[in-house]
């Protein structure tokens, strides 16, 4: 189990090994009330009919922007280091509706 020190003004966090591990997710669905983003990882395989949410995040809409803008800083990161990210075009498009607005990422 890895812990990080608090050190002033800073927060203690642990991170156990089973969640260490990561799950792998090649799709994700967002969707949003009022009051809460709620953004559904999924993996989905080839050749496999039936894709199941590996796991579910819930985020009031402050920390869902909060959310946004850092994961907009590290892919800048990413691309000073690594070079652009590129992306297909003819990115496949997934008709599921999990109800409420929709987005895909």
């Amino acid at each position: 189990m890895e812990k990080h020190q608090e050190t002033s003004g800073q927060i203690n966090i642990e991170l156990n090994e089973d969640v260490a591990e990561g799950i792998y997710s090649n799709l994700v669905m967002i969707g949003h009330s009022n009051t809460e983003f709620v953004f559904d990882f999924i993996r989905i395989l080839p050749g496999v009919p039936k894709a199941k949410v590996k796991s579910r995040i819930i985020m009031t809409p402050e920390h869902a922007k909060r959310f946004l803008a850092a994961l907009s800083d590290n892919i800048d990161k990413y691309e000073e280091a690594f070079g652009r990210i590129k992306q297909t075009e003819d990115a496949p498009r997934f008709p599921m509706n999990f109800g409420g607005t929709m987005g895909e990422a």
